[in-house]
Order: C-alpha cells, then structure tokens, then sequence
C-alpha cells in the first residue's frame, strides 16, 4: 500500500483544524506515503445527525467518505476523557452491527481542541494577518495548555488581539476563520508531545498504522 486515506469526523465544522495536525502525526509513521484527507461534513445530509447519536455519524461519513482510517474527534469538554473514549467505543460498536468499520482512532483532547493551537506564537499572528505585530500576546506555557479552562474563548481572545484590529474592523474580524488557517502556518507539532492526551494520540495512531501493515 504506497497511500492512506483518512477521514475526520469531528464535533464541528471548527474542528477541521485538527487535519493538518492528524497530517503531521501520520508522516512521522508513515514514510513514503501518500497521505490524502476528508473531513467528513454531515451538514449536506437533509436531517443530520446529532453528535448524540455517534454511530449514525459514523455509518454516514463512512457511506460519503470512504476511507483506510478513521478518526473520530470529540472534545472532553467538562467530562472526562474516559467518558469521550467510551461514548466514541460504543458508536463503533454499533455501527459495526451494520457495516465495515475500518480501523479507528480517537482524537480527545483533554478540554477542546482550541488548547492544541495555542503554542505557536508566529503562527497565530500570521493567521490574524498581522505578522509584523509586537504586542505581547500571553499565551500559556506548553506545560499548562491542559489547564486552559475554556481554550476556544482564549484563542479568540489572542487572535483578536493579535489581528491589531479596532473598532469595526476588530467587529469584522472572523475568527473562526483565524482558527482554521493557524495550524495551515505550522510545520512542526512536536511541541505539543509534551501533553498527555496528544501522547495518547500519536501512541494510538502508530499503533492502527502499524496494524495497517505500514512499518
């Protein structure tokens, strides 16, 4: 096999951001492999799924985007990281009961997935289109990024200080957008190995890649 094709199923249309992230961890396994990437977006369905109902996600973005490995993203939020592993389990579960599940990979960041582009200071400001600005920007310490209560309201907070913008421009800043390109600007993520949900990321990642029969 010289090609792997994953598919994200993530809480959100924001959590694409984790592609270019889900990217880099596979090219540190995988050499010589052609990598290709869906995220799959269940809006396009007339009734979509609700992100309760984890195994009728599954079954469609299986049916729409087909692909080797799976990657199934829920933030732990106020819950335990247990609880996420669990919930996404038993989606699988039952979506096997119905069709091939490929292999499967959680992605559950300890609070959200905002926490993982918090690190890279240059990045951030690229993404605000404004490189050249000086202002301190406070992020939080690599070791800390865990703690970060309530990290998607902290990036927005950064990224709106970083754009340098005021008044109605500042009103017309779209961070969500902001948030997106980030990780677009970052070509090392080993920063992030540090923390303990993104170890047990890469650890399960090289363990579906090694099943998959790459070395």
């Amino acid at each position: 096999m010289n090609q792997l094709r994953y598919t994200l199923l993530s809480d959100g249309a924001s959590n694409k951001a984790l592609m270019p992230i889900l990217t880099w961890l596979l090219q540190q396994h995988l050499h010589g492999i052609a990598i290709h990437a869906e995220w799959a977006d269940l809006r396009r369905l007339p009734k979509p799924p609700s992100r309760r109902r984890m195994s009728e996600r599954i079954r469609w973005s299986l049916d729409l985007f087909p692909c080797d490995l799976l990657f199934v993203h829920r933030d732990a939020e106020n819950v335990s990281r247990e609880r996420r592993f669990g919930e996404i389990n038993r989606g699988i579960q039952e979506a096997r009961a119905s069709i091939d599940v490929p292999p499967t990979v959680c992605v559950v960041p300890v609070r959200m997935m905002e926490a993982w582009l918090l690190f890279d200071i240059v990045a951030i400001r690229r993404a605000a289109g404004n490189p050249t600005e000086t202002e301190r920007l406070n992020l939080p310490s690599l070791r800390n990024l865990e703690n970060v209560r309530d990290p998607k309201a902290k990036l927005h907070l950064i990224l709106r200080k970083a754009s340098g913008g005021r008044g109605r421009r500042l009103r017309n800043f779209n961070t969500n957008s902001a948030v997106q390109r980030i990780p677009e600007y970052i070509e090392d993520f080993s920063p992030l190995r540090i923390l303990s949900a993104f170890q047990t990321l890469e650890s399960h990642i090289r363990e579906t890649v090694m099943s998959l029969g790459f070395t």
